[in-house]
């Protein structure tokens, strides 16, 4: 097994990403970003490495990873992400995604791009407004696609001041059955997950059922053994329950969900199709 080589860099680091190499290069990986997190000041960082193993004239390893250049990011790093070559995207737990450019000229990074308010838990200017920790981000070039803990997904791209598609508007739980879960979005759903303990066993993982519904696995392992009574049905790690029922409640996609609202057997929701749709009869 090769040794593997340490450097400590006085910071907690929360992600660590390789440089993408170019189409058809046959080198091996040199450059990689990181993004730190839980410091007074957090930094995303660009790194270079050589020729693992080399002496130099001072005894210390050629290819130590050294650092090539950094910039302050405001927030913990949540994800990080190579754009391209000389672009990195990070996600803050302030909410703000942000493009960092590199220049390898002079072996800096500057701010390219930045979307302060992408993820928020209520409209920007409200008396209320607070920011959204941004979870996570996934690139393709020319497209950003975000996630944050408003529930929002979010479609950039790099040449756009603002988002290009926003989904998820709203999520309840049931008030009294927890197990079940409703959920509207922009494109027009409007969805009805139910993990309660009657959903039917099927034999894959992703199944498509009847009367518009879906069966989809939700195991999570190796947790600690709790009395099942105490234990969320979302959380369950009895195979008998591994099953997460979604049924569509509209009879078609229409223009965006934007609101729904949910009573015991009643539910009621809002479009901007200028159409109210209202059901009383949920779990029949």
């Amino acid at each position: 097994m090769e040794e593997i080589y340490a450097k400590f860099v006085s910071q907690k680091i929360s992600k660590t990403r390789w440089r993408p190499l170019p189409p058809g290069s046959l080198q091996t990986a040199e450059t990689f970003a990181t993004g730190s997190w839980d410091n007074e000041e957090n930094y995303v960082s660009l790194w270079s490495i050589g020729d693992f193993g080399n002496l130099d004239s001072d005894g210390g390893f050629e290819g130590d990873h050294q650092l090539l250049c950094d910039i302050k990011h405001h927030g913990d790093v949540m994800d990080l992400q190579f754009f391209d070559q000389e672009r990195i995207v990070a996600a803050s737990s302030t909410g703000c995604v942000t493009v960092f450019l590199h220049h390898p000229n002079n072996q800096t990074l500057s701010v390219n791009q930045q979307w302060t308010t992408a993820h928020y838990h209520t409209g920007p200017g409200s008396p209320s407004y607070s920011s959204a920790p941004c979870t996570g981000v996934v690139c393709n070039n020319p497209e950003i696609v975000t996630v944050g803990e408003d529930g929002r997904i979010n479609l950039f791209r790099a040449d756009h001041k603002e988002a290009v598609r926003t989904i998820v508007w709203e999520v309840h739980f049931h008030p009294s059955n927890p197990d079940h879960l409703f959920t509207c979005s922009e494109d027009g759903s409007l969805w009805h997950w139910n993990a309660s303990t009657d959903v039917p066993e099927k034999s894959s993982l992703f199944h498509q059922g009847g009367r518009s519904s879906t069966f989809l696995s939700h195991s999570i392992s190796n947790q600690a053994n709790v009395h099942q009574s105490v234990i969320s049905s979302w959380l369950s790690t009895d195979p008998a329950k591994d099953r997460i029922e979604i049924t569509s409640l509209l009879p078609s996609r229409s223009l965006s969900v934007n609101s729904l609202d949910v009573l015991g057997p009643c539910l009621v929701c809002g479009t901007d199709a200028e159409a109210i749709y209202v059901t009383r009869h949920l779990f029949s």
